[in-house]
């Protein structure tokens, strides 16, 4: 029966957009829980809000097999921007806010190296999940701090010779 529900867990996740796949995963980071909602395209500003910008595909690498079939390395890219409480010249909360978006990035780092990362790619290899250049984006003086990460997933996929008939 385990069996049964991994399947089905696996369609599920094949039925959700890219961007639902990975607002879904980030929402499994321990530290989630500071933050009250997810924006597509926007951040309004709101202390413990978290938003997802999509940055599109990169296509890495192309290479054509005897048999017609094409597989492409793609990278997908999402700007992550994270607002939290942050009075000026609060230095505690700046480091609590630096030191969440560090925790973060190596949550990702470690969900990569496990092969726990959203895949979009058709491949058994696991993605290469990267969470890079955290830093601060905007400060408020109404008391917030907004930041920035930025995610990127590899992946492969496979184009079999048929699919072009």
């Amino acid at each position: 029966s385990s069996a049964a529900s991994d399947v089905y867990k696996r369609q599920e996740v094949w039925r959700m957009s890219e961007l639902e796949q990975v607002i879904t995963w980030l929402r499994t980071y321990e530290g989630h829980d500071i933050l009250k909602d997810w924006h597509v395209d926007y951040t309004d500003q709101v202390p413990s809000c978290g938003a997802v910008f999509p940055q599109g595909l990169q296509e890495i690498e192309r290479s054509t097999y005897i048999t017609g079939a094409v597989c492409v390395t793609n990278q997908s890219n999402f700007g992550l921007y994270f607002t939290f409480a942050k009075s000026a010249g609060d230095d505690e909360g700046a480091k609590i806010n630096a030191d969440w978006v560090n925790g973060f990035q190596h949550w990702v780092q470690e969900q990569s190296a496990h092969g726990l990362a959203p895949n979009f790619g058709d491949a058994e290899e696991p993605v290469i999940a990267r969470a890079q250049n955290g830093v601060l984006y905007e400060a408020e003086a109404e008391g917030t701090a907004t930041y920035m990460v930025v995610l990127s997933l590899r992946y492969t996929k496979t184009y079999e010779s048929e699919d072009f008939a």
